[in-house]
């Protein structure tokens, strides 16, 4: 179980997956909560309310930086007063999107806010594109459209991550040219994670070996002659070193083949809920989780 570090909390950053809806259906996605909300969360979000308790709660805790996430959490009308009450709040701010709802008007509506946007960018070919379901209505992102989208996040001020999840689909191919364009300050390149509950029956032909993994990481690493710093997660690097929320404000971590959630914040607090799931601090500073 998690053990309290004299900050109060076991790492310093925490990931909150406020929002279950997700406009795209990524075959591999380890956070679709559908098991959340059949069970104990209907609408697949909490009230606006009581998400800003989670975020104030989370700050007051001792953790120092957070990460909005999803499903897609642009989807969430209210994602930007979150934001801004997070950074009030005195946590540095961070959101993951897939970038398509991330338009010029967010960016402004979140200025001096958002400290780091993550792209989710698993290939900028079509055909990959379609295979994994990273796609809206149908419809990929081609290449021009992410670099589009990183120039406009580095010309807001907003620092620059982008991620990248390794499959089947598009383990032979080469992002660096894209990677060095886009320019981003990280690359995480993870490892496909299979995970009970969450994307069971939709991910097993997409997964792939420790050594392919490996593989494509020694392909990208020339990225870092350019200033980029490249952070490979395979899966036992990923495993038990996130401190995660899901859409309901329980703490749940992925040490098994499924999740294992704790009772909610709003209801036993974050010491309380956060002794209850597995945080390796270790293993959070070996994968640079701290930056």
């Amino acid at each position: 179980m998690a053990m309290l570090s004299d900050m109060g909390v076991p790492i310093e950053t925490v990931n909150f997956h406020l929002w279950q809806p997700c406009n795209m259906r990524c075959r591999f996605c380890f956070a679709t909560f559908r098991d959340v909300r059949n069970s104990v969360l209907p609408e697949g979000h909490l009230p606006e309310q009581d998400a800003r308790r989670v975020v104030a709660l989370l700050a007051e805790a001792g953790f120092t930086k957070i990460t909005f996430a999803g499903g897609e959490p642009l989807l969430c009308p209210w994602i930007a007063d979150l934001i801004r009450l997070a950074k009030s709040c005195g946590l540095t701010t961070a959101l993951v999107t897939n970038g398509s709802l991330l338009s010029t008007q967010k960016l402004e509506d979140l200025g001096g806010a958002l400290d780091w946007a993550t792209i989710s960018v698993d290939s900028v070919s079509a055909m990959t594109l379609n295979t994994i379901g990273r796609v809206t209505a149908g419809t990929p992102a081609d290449e021009c459209h992410y670099l589009s989208l990183c120039h406009r996040i580095k010309e807001a001020g907003v620092h620059l991550k982008i991620n990248t999840v390794v499959t089947a689909a598009n383990r032979f191919e080469d992002l660096t040219s894209f990677i060095i364009a886009a320019r981003p300050e990280r690359w995480k390149i993870l490892q496909a994670l299979p995970v009970s509950g969450q994307n069971s029956g939709k991910v097993e032909s997409l997964l792939i070996t420790p050594e392919q993994f490996e593989q494509f990481v020694r392909r990208s690493v020339r990225v870092e002659t350019h200033g980029i710093t490249v952070v490979p997660e395979d899966n036992h690097a990923m495993r038990g070193s996130y401190a995660m929320l899901d859409p309901a404000g329980r703490f749940f971590d992925a040490v098994g083949h499924g999740y294992t959630y704790s009772k909610s914040v709003l209801q036993v607090g974050v010491a309380r809920a956060i002794a209850q799931v597995r945080i390796d601090r270790a293993k959070f500073l070996a994968r640079g989780g701290l930056y």
